[in-house]
């Protein structure tokens, strides 16, 4: 997005995990005042590549959280993994930048904290998920227009229509081929489980401040109706695109402007018949789970979580099968410790003891 509009967007600072070559591949070509990598241990390696550039180089996940304090960032974009992306995003939020938020698991852990602190700095938080940019996309213009209802659309990944018989087999291989999107391991795994789906149900009751009963999931193959919001006099607006994660995150960082692009463009002659289905939560049980932990409220979607990543990983290292992942969270979500009103230590203290306790089970 910045490569192609020069003159609209500067970058303050690159961050990345253990990805030193990219993060120095971008560093060259777009010479932001500062870069962060988190593994310390490449520190050295982005130092000494980047040391003929006026770049700050700094390590470590801490510097991560400080960096979002620069006066003059005005935008952050949150694209961390997982739980790791909860603390520089709280940083952004104190500091009163504006957060274009693409890591769905910081609102999932902490959703009454976060949406809370943004109120009380004034920041708004936009969307960079395909569905929820797709929600946000259709209140355009409707902000006072209460909502009765929002359908989040899910592909149903590389597994639709099979039965848990089929599913007690499934390799990691074959749940790492999504019909439609290129992502990585992680959320690939998340969207064949549907967990995907759950986690974006939770961060949808908090960028709209929706009940439960007002989501609902609808499995739509061609992934070309993002999601869809239906107003309280019935009518409802979708919004539609080819599966291409470049324009939420185009809309987010140049709101209220749409900007002109030469993305490829949705033709209906090539998909003369879109397709709806009901989301099997039988099934696919991690759904129900994220609406459960949705319902209890507290640290239970912090718990569903970090139990989540524990199951994934193991998945991906071949120590439990595609199934158990459901049963690993379903017993962290009964046997840790529930906290009806979490301060953020708590929301800390819960991920450490479930990864602890999940870990324990494998």
């Amino acid at each position: 997005m910045v490569r192609a509009n020069p003159g609209r967007f500067e970058i303050d600072c690159l961050t990345a995990h253990s990805n030193s070559q990219l993060l120095i591949q971008q560093a060259i070509e777009f010479l932001p005042g500062a870069v962060v990598i988190g593994n310390e241990s490449k520190y050295e390696e982005v130092r000494s590549a980047l040391s003929a550039l006026p770049i700050k180089v700094w390590a470590g996940e801490d510097a991560i959280s400080q960096m979002m304090e620069q006066e003059s960032t005005q935008l952050v974009l949150t694209a961390c993994m997982g739980y790791a992306g909860l603390k520089p995003t709280l940083a952004a939020i104190r500091a009163g930048k504006h957060i274009a938020l693409a890591n769905k698991e910081t609102l999932v852990v902490a959703g009454e904290l976060v949406t809370a602190l943004a109120k009380e700095k004034g920041v708004n938080i936009y969307p960079v998920d395909s569905e929820h940019s797709a929600i946000f996309q259709c209140l355009a213009g409707e902000w006072s227009n209460p909502i009765e209802k929002i359908y989040l659309t899910a592909s149903g990944g590389p597994f639709r229509g099979k039965d848990e018989a089929f599913l007690k087999t499934v390799t990691k291989a074959q749940a790492l081929k999504h019909p439609n999107w290129e992502m990585g391991a992680k959320i690939t795994i998340d969207s064949a489980s549907l967990m995907n789906k759950g986690l974006e149900v939770i961060e949808a009751r908090w960028l709209f401040n929706l009940k439960a009963e007002q989501i609902d999931v609808i499995v739509h193959p061609q992934s070309i109706v993002h999601s869809i919001v239906q107003f309280t006099d019935g009518s409802m607006k979708a919004q539609m695109g080819l599966p291409d994660m470049k324009l939420p995150i185009q809309y987010a960082l140049a709101y209220p402007e749409r900007v002109k692009n030469d993305f490829p463009r949705f033709d209906f002659l090539n998909y003369p018949n879109l397709s709806f289905e009901k989301a099997d939560r039988k099934t696919f049980r991690n759904l129900d789970l994220a609406f459960e932990a949705l319902n209890m409220g507290g640290n239970m979607a912090c718990i569903l979580n970090a139990a989540n990543e524990i199951a994934v990983d193991a998945f991906l290292n071949d120590n439990i099968g595609f199934l158990e992942m459901s049963d690993l969270v379903e017993k962290c979500m009964q046997k840790i410790s529930f906290i009806k009103k979490p301060e953020y230590d708590d929301y800390v203290a819960t991920d450490t003891e479930t990864r602890n306790f999940a870990s324990s089970l494998i």
